[in-house]
């Protein structure tokens, strides 16, 4: 199917095939239709799926053609968990929306107020907003909610995990009644579902991004090792193994910025985006990490929501997370939009619950490869018994090939250092992979 089957108007369908693409992922071609027709929905898709152009695209179509929104007021708004979210979804916006006499705004935390409250003077039609800075806007006047038509919660798991739920529960307080309701999560969890009752009214689910399954386009492998010899470790794999723009996860702030410094010793170009890192750090790093200006980026979770990059070939993880769907958050990162990937975890023995519990929550067991020189002194636990093991055959990705047990890493250099590897023609977030 193509774009022009999901009735979208003209406007919008030049504004994808400015973008360069013309057939909708699963999650558009379900949520589209579902949110043209006017119903509440309550989607589960990952990172990578298109869930951003999903709602994107139906929420201005809804907004076109109605009359100007008046000074401080606001038509549809979108709530996401972290700034480099909102930039990204209000990026979003502007793309499918270039073509609409809409006007649109992001507001979060790290940067000044003042223009933001400027910004909104005005009135726009779409507003992004983190929660935190959006009430503090509400609290100095700067936004009225009494014309909002429609509410977008953009990444409701992380919300909740982030501890949102009473900022949210405030804001539900303060919107019209009658509205449409947009709700998008990585899982239907029981928090999840206690919180669409409150928000949603009988949403019409959806579902592409099953609670129990990782993504099958990415080859997943753990490399055993000491805790003190993890950073020795991912070292050597990014020198040996000529591995370029990596991400790397880590569970501290702290944490990253120490890793960062040892990978600088060993002269690895790395930088790191964390909650302590001003929103124009965040900004220029990632904006420098989309161009290859360096090779590793190690970021927490939190800060790593958002992160929309391309032909992203490795994601490391660090330290392994403690709640388990964080893994699958993760390595959605590569993979995405049908591409190859490549998921590797250094693994101690403290994680070996953790490690039990991604495993049980993807249904899969992760083969172990203990990397030469790097034998830890205390062993992992066996694979379940009885479960299937995870996909290790030889895949191909654009720019470079996987090797199947003992090679395992990508080889040779991007083939655009410049400019990462986006295909010429693409301008904007793209719907497969916003």
């Amino acid at each position: 199917m193509t774009f022009e089957s999901l009735d979208l108007a003209e406007p919008l369908l030049r504004a994808v095939r400015a973008s360069g693409y013309t057939q909708p992922t699963p999650i558009q071609l379900q949520a589209i239709p579902a949110i043209l027709e006017g119903n509440d929905i309550m989607a589960a898709a990952q990172t990578g799926t298109g869930k951003t152009a999903g709602f994107t695209l139906p929420l201005l179509q809804q907004l076109r053609g109605k009359a100007t929104v008046k000074s401080r007021q606001v038509r549809a708004l979108v709530l996401t968990p972290t700034r480099e979210l909102a930039a990204q979804v209000h990026d979003s916006v502007r793309t499918y929306g270039r073509y609409l006499p809409l006007r649109s705004a992001a507001v979060y935390g790290g940067v000044n107020i003042n223009g933001q409250i400027r910004e909104l003077r005005r009135g726009v039609d779409v507003l992004v907003a983190t929660p935190g800075r959006l009430l503090d806007l509400w609290q100095q006047k700067a936004v009225n909610f009494d014309g909002i038509e429609i509410l977008v919660l953009d990444e409701a798991d992380r919300m909740l995990d982030m501890g949102f739920i009473h900022d949210i529960k405030k804001i539900m307080a303060m919107l019209p009644a009658q509205r449409q309701n947009l709700m998008f999560s990585a899982t239907f969890s029981d928090g999840i579902r206690q919180l669409a009752k409150r928000i949603t009214n009988n949403p019409r689910e959806i579902d592409v991004a099953p609670r129990n399954s990782s993504i099958e386009t990415v080859t997943q492998i753990i490399h055993p090792v000491d805790k003190g010899r993890k950073p020795a470790l991912l070292s050597h794999l990014v020198r040996t193994r000529n591995w370029y723009q990596v991400l790397v996860f880590s569970r501290t702030k702290h944490g990253a910025d120490k890793l960062v410094k040892k990978l600088a010793r060993d002269n690895i170009r790395a930088e790191a985006i964390h909650g302590n890192k001003s929103q124009s750090q965040r900004t220029r790093t990632l904006a420098g990490f989309k161009k290859n200006s360096f090779q590793v980026l190690v970021a927490t979770d939190i800060a790593s929501r958002g992160i929309d990059i391309d032909n992203l070939d490795h994601v490391v993880n660090y330290d392994l997370p403690h709640v388990p769907e964080d893994y699958v958050h993760r390595i959605g990162r590569t993979g995405r939009a049908g591409a190859s990937g490549r998921a590797v975890s250094l693994v101690c023995a403290d994680e070996s619950q953790q490690l039990r519990d991604i495993e049980r929550l993807i249904k899969c067991s992760i083969e172990r490869e203990t990397v030469d020189g790097f034998a830890p002194q205390q062993s992992l636990p066996d694979r379940p018994a009885g479960m299937k093991t995870g996909q290790r055959t030889s895949k191909k990705s654009q720019g470079g090939k996987y090797r199947t047990r003992n090679g395992g890493g990508y080889s040779g250099k991007p083939k655009n250092p410049g400019g990462g590897r986006r295909k010429s023609g693409r301008r904007g977030p793209s719907p497969a992979a916003a």
